[in-house]
């Protein structure tokens, strides 16, 4: 397990991004949108709609997993 940012490709409203997170933060938005049986397209499409403009998308996601991990999102 690596703690440097590793970059994974994302489809968003149908166009490719990518997106560069550590495996720890990587592997917990998977399960989350396994949990929710969410795609994690559509996941992370919803994040990347509710961000301020001023913060990247990789950064929001970390911030929706430290959310989620410590019960303060739903």
């Amino acid at each position: 397990m690596s703690g440097r940012p590793v970059k994974r490709s994302l489809t968003l409203r149908g166009h490719r991004t990518s997106v560069s997170l550590e495996d720890a933060f990587w592997r917990e938005f998977r399960r989350i949108s396994e949990q929710d049986g969410r795609p994690l397209n559509a996941l992370a499409a919803e994040i990347d709609e509710a961000r301020d403009s001023d913060i990247g998308l990789a950064s929001a996601i970390r911030l929706f997993v430290l959310e989620r991990a410590l019960g303060t999102k739903d």
